[in-house]
């Protein structure tokens, strides 16, 4: 076994850690990594060795979290329709377990709209649902680029409604989601 090899499964085996501690949220980003480290039984030296910073502990369970969020979302994409998709995207980050990681996603997407190279990975994941949007509305019917357009802006939509429900708990509902599944609507 490489040291590289190692290395990668000492970090995978510290993100499942994390993952199992923090369940489907995130830390603050307040939280200092001795305080991370207290709570997964580790030291905050081995959380800044595997993953450099608190943004990098942050950045690594962000994506494992959306990685298996979207599995399970793939899976019933495959039986579902376009609508359908975007309300189980809705009612799965809307959910209040998940408000801590929806609050660490935005602050992670802010700090990569500072330094998009810096988060170059977590940056090109984040098109994992357009592309999935897009096969179904293709799959019902439109072209490449028209399905891609419009798995494009109900992603957009969607984020913009979740960020709302971030700054403003409650303001945003399914009767949002319902218009912008009537303003994607091919008629």
């Amino acid at each position: 076994m490489s040291l590289s090899s190692t290395h990668g499964d000492a970090r995978e085996r510290l993100l499942a850690r994390l993952l199992d501690a923090f369940d489907e949220g995130l830390p603050s980003p307040e939280t200092s990594l001795r305080e991370i480290a207290a709570r997964t039984e580790t030291s905050h030296a081995l959380l800044r060795y595997h993953f450099g910073s608190l943004t990098g502990v942050l950045v690594a369970m962000l994506r494992a979290q959306r990685a298996r969020d979207n599995e399970v979302l793939f899976r019933d994409a495959g039986q579902g329709t376009f609508e359908d998709l975007v309300l189980a995207i809705w009612r799965t980050y809307t959910s209040p377990e998940r408000l801590s990681r929806i609050r660490g996603f935005f602050h992670v997407v802010g700090l990569a709209a500072y330094s998009p190279e810096d988060f170059r990975e977590f940056v090109e994941s984040l098109d994992d649902l357009t592309g999935m949007l897009a096969s179904l509305a293709e799959r019902e019917g439109l072209d490449a680029g028209e399905a891609l357009t419009t798995a494009t802006v109900a992603v957009a939509a969607i984020r913009g409604l979740l960020l709302q429900e971030v700054l403003t708990p409650g303001a945003c509902s399914e009767e949002a989601v319902a218009l912008v599944l009537r303003l994607s609507r091919r008629e």
